[in-house]
């Protein structure tokens, strides 16, 4: 009997996608499969095996190292793996121990740009089946779980934007290496702030071709690809979709417009806000709505003409806008990414919402009868990890529901109402998560003290090497 077919970890949809996907295999003549799993920072990690070996490994799984758990943006493994419990407080987690990568078959993609090359996102597992408690994609399936024996779907789209450069120098001389080692050297493709002229786009137009056709064939569902406002800055839209495949969409995103501007001579970074000349930074714009499971209808929809939420909205948008100080540390993960957070701009700085304004926080959008009513947050940056970042999101947003909290007035002038506001500083918002009693319980005090102590890591790595620091962690990580 099989490591799957023992613990029962597949679903009869992923059976039928697993005899799929060695048909695709042999009929495309595959020669090798890379099998990944997103870690602490939502950054794909794994191996590659050939095509024989990982049909092999499909019910069995493939070892992997725990440290890759233990590691902070630099690479740099932050915990004392050779003691007693590894640093995590587990046995099982002691001596760079192994844990088990089994693969969901129904993630399996043909790469469009790497030649006979497939993809499986996978899982990560204990020897003895048990779902390994540090991985962030469990901890989102347990979230989603729990939704759904409350009868909803979570329902999420994703607006992402990113910088892609042209790459002059890659900087690949030995003595450019470290952890991390030497950022490219790179040139722009447009100078900017002509926010959305058709001129800008087709500037970008060539390389922005490759990627659309390379994500369109691994079957995302993108909307449209836009000039931002900055130079070389531009943004992806996702139409909404249920519950996991936001996250694991937004994954694949991430790592698929690396590899294929790489391939083609340009930088493609999803950090913040570089650390170069009149670049302007990026955010990560997540709408969200919780649908009935039983009715198929938007639960944050109003029937009421003077209202643009019904109660259930109302409430769920409280709870978000409550917790707002203490998640921050999952919508923006990165020393870098609180240098967005400005007054009278397009991000927030308090926790305050508005009928579809761009000033605020939770930005209403829909009316009375509008099946497409949502609540989109502006608060994230493009490097959130998006199973921590969406599992945070439902917990405040549901918390919201459960006290029946109320969002107050809306904020038409978002930078002058009175609000929380929020964090300045990465620190200041690990600080929030850590006194935070709710998702102490919601998350389980060893994940928050195991995230903890990963982002005190970068932040005191960060004092003590401030000078290009932010520059090298996250150009090349995110």
């Amino acid at each position: 009997m099989s490591f799957v077919e023992r613990h029962g970890l597949w679903s009869d949809e992923q059976k039928e996608a697993a005899s799929r996907l060695r048909k695709i295999v042999e009929e495309q003549k595959l020669e090798v499969i890379r099998l990944s799993f997103p870690d602490q920072h939502g950054i794909l990690r794994g191996k590659t095996l050939v095509a024989r070996e990982a049909l092999a490994s499909l019910e069995s799984g493939c070892t992997i190292t725990t440290t890759m758990l233990a590691k902070d943006t630099s690479h740099k493994t932050v915990f004392p793996v050779f003691t007693a419990g590894g640093g995590f407080g587990m046995r099982e987690m002691e001596g760079a121990a192994d844990v088990l990568m089994v693969p969901d078959p129904t993630s399996f993609r043909v790469l469009p740009w790497a030649p006979a090359t497939g993809w499986l996102l996978c899982d990560i597992y204990f020897a003895d089946g048990r779902p390994v408690p540090f991985a962030t994609r469990h901890l989102y399936k347990s979230v989603l779980a729990d939704l759904t024996k409350r009868g909803y779907d979570f329902v999420a789209g994703l607006e992402i934007e990113c910088h892609i450069f042209k790459l002059e120098d890659a900087r690949m001389s030995p003595e450019d290496a470290g952890q991390p080692g030497q950022p490219p050297s790179v040139s722009l493709l447009s100078h900017g702030y002509q926010y959305l002229t058709e001129q800008r786009y087709d500037q970008m137009e060539p390389m922005l071709e490759i990627v659309r056709r390379d994500i369109l064939a691994l079957d995302l569902p993108l909307r449209s690809i836009e000039v931002e406002f900055g130079p070389s800055q531009c943004e992806f839209t996702f139409k909404p979709t249920v519950g996991l495949e936001p996250a694991d969409n937004m994954v694949l995103l991430r790592s698929a417009v690396k590899q294929i501007c790489r391939r083609h001579g340009y930088h493609a970074t999803f950090m913040c806000r570089p650390k170069l000349p009149n670049v302007l930074a990026s955010g990560w714009h997540l709408h969200q709505s919780i649908v009935s499971r039983e009715s198929g209808e938007n639960a944050f929809m109003t029937r009421d003409s003077g209202e643009i939420l019904s109660p259930f909205g109302r409430h769920y948008l409280g709870g978000l806008l409550k917790h707002a100080r203490a998640a921050a540390v999952f919508s923006t993960p990165t020393i870098n990414g609180y240098k967005r957070y400005r007054s009278y701009s397009l991000a927030p700085d308090r926790a305050i919402w508005g009928r579809d304004n761009r000033g605020v926080m939770i930005r209403v959008l829909g009316g009375a009868d509008d099946p497409a009513t949502r609540l989109e947050n502006r608060i994230g940056e493009p490097a959130a990890n998006p199973y921590l970042y969406m599992a945070s999101q439902i917990l405040a947003g549901m918390d919201g529901v459960d006290r029946r909290l109320d969002p107050g007035p809306s904020a038409d002038t978002p930078y002058e109402t009175k609000a929380s506001l929020l964090p300045k500083t990465l620190q200041e918002a690990v600080s929030a998560l850590k006194d935070d009693s709710f998702f102490r319980e919601a998350l389980g005090a060893a994940f928050v003290d195991y995230y903890v102590h990963i982002k005190n890591a970068e932040i005191e790595r960060f004092q003590s090497e401030v000078s290009e620091w932010e520059q090298r962690e996250y150009f090349e990580m995110f």
